[in-house]
């Protein structure tokens, strides 16, 4: 596996163009990106790089990703912004 990204790197990877992106991921990186496993954290890298308008209609419910990985970490990053 590759190495992890850096917190920092994380923070400006998480500024996305839309607002509804920000204000679930950037939160997430600072409070819940620590509790996932190393595995969980490449998945959370390989969702950073996908398109915001795919991010967007998965994060509403309008769509879910075809990935099962990437899907899971979103139904995670809503639950605790949920709690």
């Amino acid at each position: 596996m590759t190495a992890l990204m850096t917190k920092p790197k994380l923070r400006w990877a998480c500024r996305r163009g839309m607002l509804e992106l920000d204000v679930l991921l950037a939160p997430f990186v600072e409070h819940g990106y620590d509790a996932l496993t190393e595995p969980e954290k490449h998945i959370f890298e390989r969702l950073l790089a996908c398109d915001d308008p795919d991010l967007f209609a998965w994060f509403m419910g309008h769509a879910q990703s075809p990935d099962p990985q990437l899907q899971a970490l979103v139904q995670v990053i809503l639950n605790r912004v949920r709690v």
